[in-house]
């Protein structure tokens, strides 16, 4: 049975009242293509100029499709269309951030000789004003609300405040907040919001304090920018006291703790959330994969799977990063399959990108340059990834042809992708391509080295058994060198038995990292293939002196027959 015939058998109205009827077979719509039967259905029976009715199916229209062209053409055949009609089509256009059509509607209205934009109007344009921080565009939209009379209601002058908090302009969103006759929760959010913007986070949390009545908007908010502002403890306490929590509120917190890399408190309030959203499952995954635990990132994922969570775009990108990490070609091959299988875009650009690092990554290069051929545009980070990917992999001659592909197409290198080739370089032991990189990054890119730049052309050098040279690099730098220069340049001179540069450098390095023992075993692994034992003993006396002990070596291999997630 049909939707139309199942909403008319259904209804208990009389069969001369049709209004009700369409209104059943609207509330039962839940896609386009059951609006586009509704719509048949309201033509045959001439409810084309019905206000109530043609209101109803816009607003559906706005929630079901992102394109508003076919509400438009709803709403062009309605005669003399009523202010609710006009204000649902402008909130159609807002939804979809289409400042321009707003724009374009608000003119024929005002062109309309039956209806005035009233105070349900504005809020709605105010809205795509602040999506776009169109300041400009706002001051107009707010000689209007003023001309109409609107300014005293007050959600218009929340929408306002929310604009200028927006776009900087804090003492007009400041001067509005404080005239209005009538405030209520939401006004006294987008003040707070509008300081945060502004970066005046006392001040935010002056008015927060001094708010009558809050909800949990205005709770999270608070929470949200002690989060962006890196103040952890605040944010924490702030959540610990409030009186109700929902899922943004887990969220945030949650999210925060991620990015700081304190995972052990990610966890403990994931677990202690009772309501989980996908937003939440991603938070908590993300944040393993960008702190160096792909195995946890993997093992949450398959936890949601058992859960019946379907994944979205952006833990898939997630699962990626994890996979990339461990360079597990099986794990790599189920995602991708996954991903087909589930109907997942493969050509949105930041799926492709991902797809690209964790194939190269893994060590399917065949695979990943077919599709990072694929990439209708590439930018430094899909080149950075097959760059990468060759490197790790033993192909650094072929990773020096992608880099200079890519100046060729006119990408200008940055300091991560010139740190990815000279790694690269410095694995391949590829010293004249190398020191041509390095150079060009100076006398042609006027990229100053950072210290990371030059510890990379350190092991290049010195792997390559230029120890001299790289020494010299090291003493000729305009910035003051870390521990990594001279701990590549340590690791050179044990892989060529230079004992001269060897005890220089570890001195050096002493200096910086006096508790670290890998150097004074690097050092005395010199001593040792050198037969130099009693150089060996006074090291082993300097260690003990100093408390340091020898860390023994281990290896490991996590095989988690779960991970292998075979559906």
């Amino acid at each position: 049975m049909s939707l139309i015939s199942r909403c008319l058998t259904t209804s208990t109205e009389p069969s001369s009242s049709l209004s009700i009827p369409l209104l059943n077979l609207l509330r039962a719509c839940r896609s386009i293509k059951n609006l586009l039967q509704v719509h048949t259905h309201i033509i045959q029976k001439g409810y084309e100029q019905d206000h109530f009715i043609i209101n109803q199916f816009i607003s559906l229209c706005n929630t079901f499709s992102s394109d508003v062209a076919y509400a438009t053409s709803v709403f062009e055949h309605v005669i003399h269309p009523n202010v609710y009609v006009w204000n649902t089509l402008i909130k159609g256009y807002s939804k979809q951030s289409s400042l321009a059509g707003c724009f374009v509607i608000l003119k024929q209205m005002k062109r309309s000789t039956i209806v005035i934009p009233d105070k349900y109007t504005f809020p709605s344009l105010v809205k795509s004003c602040s999506n776009a921080l169109a300041l400009r565009e706002g001051q107009t939209v707010h000689g209007l609300i003023i001309r109409y009379g609107a300014d005293s209601d007050v959600f218009v002058g929340s929408s306002l405040i929310d604009l200028y908090g927006k776009c900087n302009q804090i003492e007009y969103a400041r001067r509005i907040f404080d005239e209005m006759p009538l405030r209520n929760e939401v006004t006294w959010t987008a003040m707070i919001v509008g300081y945060i913007y502004y970066g005046d986070l006392l001040q935010a949390r002056k008015l927060f304090d001094e708010m009558p009545h809050r909800n949990i908007v205005s709770w999270n908010a608070m929470i949200s920018a002690y989060v962006r502002f890196g103040d952890l403890y605040s944010a924490r306490k702030l959540f610990d006291s409030m009186p109700d929590k929902d899922v943004v509120s887990f969220t945030t917190i949650i999210d925060g703790y991620a990015k700081t890399g304190d995972m052990a408190s990610a966890r403990f309030l994931f677990d202690q959330s009772s309501d989980r959203d996908i937003i939440s499952w991603s938070a908590l995954i993300s944040g393993y994969a960008q702190n160096g635990q792909p195995n946890e990132a993997i093992k949450i994922f398959h936890e949601m799977l058992s859960m019946n969570v379907r994944p979205d775009e952006f833990i898939m990108v997630s699962l990626m990063c994890a996979c990339s990490q461990l360079g597990r070609l099986d794990l790599a091959n189920w995602v991708e399959h996954y991903m087909s299988q589930n109907s997942f875009d493969l050509n949105q650009v930041h799926i492709a990108a991902a797809l690209v690092d964790m194939n190269a990554k893994c060590g399917n290069i065949e695979r990943a340059t077919m599709l990072f051929e694929a990439m209708p545009k590439r930018d430094l980070v899909s080149y950075c990834s097959m760059i990468q990917g060759l490197s790790i992999h033993g192909c650094g001659s072929q990773a020096v042809v992608f880099f200079d592909r890519m100046l060729n197409e006119g990408l200008v290198p940055d300091d991560v992708s010139l740190k990815v080739i000279l790694t690269a370089c410095s694995r391949a032991e590829l010293v004249k391509e190398g020191c041509r990189i390095f150079n060009r990054m100076i006398n042609k890119y006027s990229v100053n080295p950072s210290p990371d730049h030059y510890a990379c052309v350190v092991d290049l050098l010195g792997r390559s058994g230029k120890l001299k040279d790289a020494y010299e690099l090291i003493r000729s730098m305009p910035i003051e060198p870390h521990a990594g220069a001279w701990g590549a340049l340590l690791g050179a001179c044990k892989l060529h038995c230079d004992i001269e540069v060897g005890q220089e450098v570890s001195e050096r390095l002493f200096e910086l990292e006096p508790q670290n023992t890998g150097n004074y075993v690097l050092l005395s692994d010199i001593y040792a293939a050198a037969n130099r034992w009693l150089d060996v003993a006074l090291l082993r006396q300097k260690m003990s002196e100093k408390g340091l002990r020898k860390i023994p070596g281990c290896s490991s291999w996590v095989c988690d027959g779960n991970l292998c997630i075979t559906h």
